[in-house]
Formats: structure tokens, C-alpha cells, sequence
């Protein structure tokens, strides 16, 4: 009897400092979030889902080994153990017809290095690597600098000191 009394007790002490530290800190709002000015025990309205980016024009690739995104619509694509319907236009084989580019030679090897066939199936899967863009206004503001224009900054301020 005397261990639950205790084991309640803590539960209620807990509860309590949970309660009283929530209150605080939704009354005092010091973090800034992406709620804006709704309060925390308001369930905010959710904004529209914006659309896909569908251009089909490359887009530029930030960093070095980035996954090129998809510069289309893959809605209802059926990519499972039986069919992968990205390979329907970036195959190999399939490329002349669609002028879809070619998946790259590295999702032709295995771990080891060695080509095959088909694509690896440590690659099948494309959206694990690839995703479409979205047309939506950044949420946070971005300060990336690719690293072709910091080297090009730095060489720029070498020539201005000699």
C-alpha cells in the first residue's frame, strides 16, 4: 500500500511541475517558432500544401554530392519491389525516347564497385535521395553560400590585400 501512495505521490508531483513550467512558458511565448502569434493551446489553421515545382528544368545543386531534385509532378508514381515507374524515362535504355537524363553509373554498382545490369538495389528506391520542390517561400530565412562563391569571396579579398 505504502509503495503506491508513493508511486501517486510522484506521478502528482510531476503532473504539477509539468502544469506550472507549461503555463510559464506559454504565457511568457519566449520561443520564437513558426506559430506565429497563435497561442500554444490553440490549434492553429494549417496553410495550403504548395504546389510541386513542375518546370522540368534542372535545377542548380547547392553542395557537391547533392541528389539532383526532381523537377516534376511524382504523384501516384509506383516505385515498390515490382515496378519503379522513374526508370520508365531514366533508364538507360529509355532515355532517346523520353530525353529524360540517365540515372547516374553509380546506381548501376554494387557496394563492392562492380557494374550490373539493372540499377542496385541499394539505389532503387529514388525518393530516399530525390525530392521534387515545392513552390513555397522558405519558412526560415537561409544564409547558405555554396562553396564556388566563398571561394571566389576569398580570392576576391586576396587580390584586394596584395
Amino acid at each position: 500500500m505504502k509503495k503506491s501512495i508513493n508511486a501517486l505521490t510522484k506521478v502528482l508531483v510531476t503532473v504539477t511541475m509539468f502544469t506550472t513550467s507549461f503555463t510559464a512558458f506559454s504565457e511568457g511565448n519566449e520561443v520564437a517558432t513558426l506559430r506565429d502569434s497563435t497561442a500554444i493551446e490553440t490549434q492553429k489553421t494549417p496553410d495550403a500544401i504548395p504546389n510541386v515545382a513542375n518546370t522540368d528544368i534542372k535545377q542548380k545543386r547547392n553542395y557537391p554530392m547533392q541528389p539532383p531534385l526532381i523537377p516534376h509532378k511524382v504523384r501516384n508514381y509506383q516505385v515498390d519491389l515490382k515496378v519503379n515507374k522513374c526508370m520508365s524515362c531514366h533508364s538507360r535504355n529509355r532515355t532517346d525516347e523520353s530525353q529524360a537524363p540517365m540515372v547516374s553509373v553509380t546506381h548501376y554498382m554494387d557496394r563492392d564497385g562492380n557494374f550490373l545490369a539493372e540499377v542496385s538495389p541499394r539505389r532503387y528506391f529514388c525518393s530516399q535521395c530525390h525530392v521534387p520542390q515545392r513552390d513555397a517561400e522558405p519558412l526560415v530565412e537561409n544564409t547558405f553560400v555554396d562553396m564556388n562563391t566563398l571561394m571566389k569571396e576569398k580570392q576576391a579579398s586576396k587580390a584586394e590585400k596584395h
